[in-house]
């Protein structure tokens, strides 16, 4: 698997912040709407507001990240998961550092320093991910071919009870390279080089 791709990234990034923005949209709604029924005074109105801002920015995020082991919304959309450097699943701590680092890179900035580390970088790391030593994986790979070969039927009873040893590296290579190409040869040329 390879680390996911810078574009794809972004994508899933503003995908993320749409999904945020709207829920957090969705509470000042629903707060206003019910401010003189609750009796709401400005200041604690004002502090409902920024609560549900760190609610919807930094708590929800983490715990998305958390329960899914790396996923989000956005990152479901485009394919990618959040892993750490070794490639395991991440955890709490990795989810954290990524959400407050990310509060100031790509919130307050509105992403350009996440973009211009990313773009300076291998894996498309943002400084959350350099801090947090975590990457994203792209997951959706092609379809695994058969190999095209089989043991021949004549073969087939020695196959099953034979007791073979690791090929060395070079002739393994050699093999590996005149099965893949061996449906394009005629038989003659197939025979001598096998």
């Amino acid at each position: 698997l390879r680390a996911t791709s810078f574009v794809l990234r972004a994508a899933g990034a503003a995908i993320d912040f749409v999904a945020y923005v709207g829920v957090y949209v969705l509470v000042l709604v629903v707060l206003f709407s019910f401010e003189s029924v609750l009796g709401l005074d400005q200041a604690l109105l004002a502090a409902v507001s920024v609560s549900a801002g760190v609610l919807c920015m930094l708590v929800i995020p983490v715990a998305v990240e958390t329960a899914s082991q790396g996923k989000s919304l956005g990152r479901l959309a485009v394919g990618a998961r959040i892993v750490r450097d070794d490639g395991g699943a991440i955890g709490f701590r990795h989810a954290f550092i990524r959400g407050l680092v990310g509060v100031m890179e790509l919130i307050l900035t509105a992403g350009a320093i996440a973009a211009v580390v990313g773009l300076l970088n291998q894996r498309a790391k943002r400084l959350g991910d350099l801090v947090a030593g975590t990457y994203s994986q792209y997951e959706r790979v092609g379809a695994v071919s058969r190999a095209p070969h089989g043991v021949p039927e004549a073969l087939e009873e020695w196959a099953a009870t034979a007791d073979v040893a690791k090929l060395p590296d070079a002739l393994a290579r050699r093999v590996a390279q005149f099965l893949r190409a061996a449906d394009g040869f005629t038989p003659a040329t197939r025979d001598r080089l096998a």
